[in-house]
C-alpha cells in the first residue's frame, strides 16, 4: 500500500516499518555456519595438497640418488685405476666422481657414434642384436622408449587440440603429433590436403591413449600449453587453465582503467543534456 503526503509525492508504507522489525544493519541472508568437523577436515585435504607432491618429489629424489645414481658410482669407481697416488686418493674422495666421469663417457661415445665409423659398428651391433628373438624384442622397445623420451624432434607434442572423437558430437582433448608420412599420408589423400596425427589421451592416465589421421581442418586448436592439457586430463577436467586471450586481457585493462578514472574525477559524470533541456520545458 501506498499512501499519499501533504508534502508531494507518494511514499510507501514499507519506509514506516521500524527498522528493528526489518532487522536493519543485519544481512538478509545468514551465512551458514561451518562446524569444526567440516573445517578440521578442509585444512587436513589442503595441508595433504600442499604436503603430498613436496614429500612424493623429495622421496623420488632421494630414492634416486641413494639406489641407481649410488650404483652407477660404485660401479664406474670399481673400474677406473687405482694406483695408490695421492691424485688418485683425491679423485676417489670426490662425490659422485664416477658418475662425472660416466657423463664425459657418455658425450665422447654419442660423439664417435655420430661419424661414418662408429655408425657403421652400431649397424653391426643392431644386425647382430636382431637376430636374437627375445633380445631383438627387448632392444627395440627400450630402444623407441629413450629416443622418445630424449630426442628432441618435430614429432613431439606442440599442439593441443580439440576432436570429435569417439563420434561427432562428442570432443576430447588431443595432441597434435605432426604432419602424416610415409603410406598413412599417401592412402588418407583423398581426405584432405593436410593430413596431421594426433594423440588422444586416456583419462586419467595421459600416458596411453590411441594415435588417429585427421584432416586439420576438423581439429580446434587449443591456445593452452601440453603441460596444462595434461593436468586436464590427470584431474579428469576438474583443474583447467584459465582463458588467455588477448581480447579479454585488454578488456580487463580497459575496465580497470576506466575504474581509476572514476575514483580520481572528483566531479559526479554529466547528466544528458536532452533530458535535462526536456525536464526545464515539463
Amino acid at each position: 500500500m501506498s499512501k499519499k503526503t501533504p508534502d508531494g509525492p507518494l511514499q510507501d508504507n514499507a519506509n514506516d516499518t521500524p527498522d528493528s522489525a526489518l532487522g536493519k544493519g543485519d544481512p538478509l541472508i545468514q551465512p551458514s555456519k561451518t562446524g569444526l568437523i567440516p573445517r578440521l577436515r578442509s585444512n587436513f585435504f589442503a595441508g595433504v595438497v600442499i604436503t603430498a607432491p613436496i614429500g612424493i618429489t623429495v622421496a623420488i629424489i632421494l630414492w634416486f640418488l641413494n639406489g641407481p645414481l649410488k650404483n652407477a658410482d660404485r660401479f664406474v669407481r670399481n673400474w677406473l685405476p687405482d694406483g695408490g697416488t695421492n691424485l688418485e686418493k683425491y679423485l676417489q674422495a670426490i662425490p659422485l666422481f664416477g658418475v662425472i666421469v660416466a657423463i664425459f663417457g657418455l658425450i665422447i661415445l654419442g660423439a664417435l657414434t655420430r661419424n661414418f665409423i662408429g655408425g657403421a659398428i652400431i649397424k653391426a651391433w643392431e644386425n647382430v642384436v636382431d637376430s636374437v628373438p627375445i633380445v631383438r624384442s627387448l632392444y627395440r622397445f627400450f630402444k623407441n622408449v629413450f629416443e622418445t623420451a630424449l630426442q628432441q624432434s618435430d614429432r613431439s607434442f606442440k599442439e593441443v587440440a580439440m576432436v570429435q572423437y569417439p563420434q561427432n558430437g562428442l570432443w576430447a582433448i588431443a595432441f597434435v603429433v605432426g604432419d602424416a608420412r610415409g603410406e598413412m599420408n599417401e592412402i588418407l589423400a583423398d581426405q584432405g590436403d593436410n593430413i596431421v596425427s594426433i594423440f588422444v589421451p586416456t583419462v586419467p592416465n595421459p600416458t596411453s591413449g590411441f594415435l588417429i589421421f585427421v584432416e586439420r581442418s576438423s581439429l580446434r586448436i587449443l591456445d593452452m600449453s601440453v603441460e596444462d592439457a595434461a593436468k586436464v586430463v590427470f584431474s579428469m577436467g576438474l583443474v583447467v587453465p584459465e582463458v588467455k586471450s588477448p581480447e579479454l586481457a585488454v578488456s580487463k585493462l580497459e575496465e580497470l582503467a576506466r575504474e581509476a578514472q572514476e575514483k580520481q574525477s572528483p566531479n559526479p559524470p554529466k547528466k544528458n543534456k536532452i533530458f535535462s533541456n526536456s525536464k526545464k520545458t515539463s
